[in-house]
């Protein structure tokens, strides 16, 4: 069982609200010592934390030592006392401002409080839940200078006993409402070893893990004693509370996939996919130069700025007709040019010149299919074949505004595939992690080309699953519970960081 504690600069502090058994001194804090094996804890820091090597300051110190989740963190209160911090913009500041205040003389300076990302100030809950979520703070005072326009120039945080009576209830009802939900009851009494957390999205058209494989990654982690809980993107402040995180949205750098990928490994969770992984697998151009750097089968692969002169002929010249162009960032099919000829080749070297510093160039491999060997701690676990959409030369034919159409599949047992399709997947992972992968490979010719690496790859009920079933959904809970427990005292000390629910 998690436990919440409230710590202040004195109980005095406390007085207009109701009493807490959570609520303790900093004096008392500081005195208590550290357990081992203790059950995880969540630190609110009310304390005064303006100041460096304050009471507030060495409160989340102290938690984060303790192996405690700490809100504000150290790294928080030291992000706040950088001045350029608030130098970005937030979109709507000026607009909210203008909306509610009206009209204000040059040089007019406006401060409003914000309590665990709520204000009592109409059309401001947008930003205060941006700034909690990129600082998290009990209480955070915005300050607000008329230029031109309406700018944020100050952020500093306060206790509870620097508020108005007024400010009083939105701070009493923020603390309530942010407890139940970071801190909720559990919903079953069942009692597991560890939690872990899937991020899914369920509007996402094409994502990771249908309906049907969602529900038995759940039926496999009561069979491991692991509760398995689907979040989404709302819930990034919850992170705090499980072991581990499972990532089955589609992936991307400048995305919340990735930023939940960074908070968790910060957390101490254990992260599939890791920001790593991420980072090494959303970029064809690294991959290129690893599979380069490591011997790894490739087709032909070029690098190519599309503004360069001669580029068109250049690539002519090297790879022929046809040759494949991608950006290093495409999905899916996505962003991937088969073209034909002189003129088709300049004129598409054209349309990726905003797109990118950098474009593949390929030569053009075709096969009737792509094997996708899914590849989980350096183990083959599943062997798909994943044929070209018919009349199409890819896996997937895009539609603006329509479904995507996909070819057919079929699925083998991993001592079927030819070892050279494994071999080359398995030398493929080697140098980007342990965690999960799906290698998309073409072979044909006699040859094996490993074509890319898959971060975060589908397990779709009735298509990766049809061979091991059940299994296959075991696999990865078990994986998840390995890394669980490979270093039992980091594990104790995770939970000791996470707060309560």
């Amino acid at each position: 069982m998690t436990q919440l504690v409230l710590v202040v600069d004195e109980l005095s502090a406390w007085a207009p609200y109701f009493p807490s058994e959570n609520l303790v001194d900093f004096q008392t804090y500081l005195k208590q010592l550290p357990v081992k094996n203790a059950p995880r804890t969540r630190v609110i820091n009310l304390c005064h934390t303006g100041k460096y090597l304050s009471n507030g300051y060495y409160c989340s110190l102290l938690a984060e030592a303790r192996g405690q989740h700490v809100i504000p963190s150290v790294s928080t209160l030291n992000n706040l006392r950088n001045k350029g911090l608030f130098a970005f913009g937030f979109d709507g500041v000026s607009q909210a401002l203008e909306a509610h205040f009206g009209e204000q003389e040059a040089g007019t300076r406006l401060k409003i409080k914000s309590c665990f990302g709520q204000s009592a100030v109409p059309g401001l809950e947008g930003l205060c839940r941006e700034l909690f979520e990129r600082l998290p703070c009990p209480i955070l005072e915005l300050t607000f200078k008329r230029r031109s326009r309406w700018e944020l120039t100050g952020l500093g945080t306060l206790s509870p006993g620097e508020l108005t009576e007024q400010e009083e209830d939105v701070f009493a009802g923020a603390l309530d409402k942010y407890s139940r939900i970071i801190w909720r009851k559990p919903k079953s009494t069942k009692r597991y070893r560890y939690d872990l957390a899937v991020l899914v999205n369920p509007d996402e058209a094409l994502p990771p893990s249908d309906a049907g494989a969602l529900k038995r990654f759940v039926r496999a982690g009561e069979r491991a004693g692991v509760n398995v809980e689907m979040i989404t993107r709302k819930d990034y402040q919850r992170l705090a509370e499980y072991d581990g995180l499972f990532i089955r949205e589609t992936t991307a750098i400048d995305h919340h996939t990735f930023r939940f990928a960074q908070k968790a490994e910060h957390e101490g969770l254990v992260v599939i996919d890791s920001p790593d992984s991420i980072l090494r697998c959303a970029n064809k151009v690294f991959l290129a130069e690893s599979f380069a750097r490591h011997g790894v089968p490739t087709p032909k692969t070029l690098m190519v700025n599309p503004k360069q002169k001669g580029a068109d002929s250049w690539l002519e010249a090297e790879l022929g007709y046809p040759l494949v162009l991608k950006i290093p960032d495409g999905a899916f099919s996505r962003g991937v040019y088969r073209v034909t000829s002189r003129e088709q080749l300049t004129e598409t070297l054209g349309k990726l010149r905003s797109a990118s510093a950098l474009v593949l160039a390929q030569e053009y491999f075709f096969t009737e299919f792509d094997w996708r060997i899914g590849v989980l701690n350096h183990q083959p676990i599943f062997a798909c074949k994943y044929f070209m959409v018919k009349g199409h030369w890819q896996i997937y034919r895009h539609h603006d505004g329509k479904e995507a159409d996909s070819g057919g599949f079929v699925t083998l047992p991993t001592h079927e595939a030819p070892p050279a399709v494994i071999n080359a997947a398995l030398k493929a992972v080697k140098p980007i992690g342990d965690g999960l992968y799906g290698v998309d490979i073409k072979e044909g010719k006699g040859r094996v080309a490993v074509i890319e690496v898959n971060d975060n790859p589908n397990i779709d009920h009735g298509v990766e699953d049809v061979f091991l079933k059940d299994r296959l959904y075991d696999m990865v809970i078990e994986d998840f519970v390995r890394r669980f427990e490979k270093d039992r005292e980091a594990v104790v000390a995770r939970k000791g960081r996470r707060d309560g629910r």
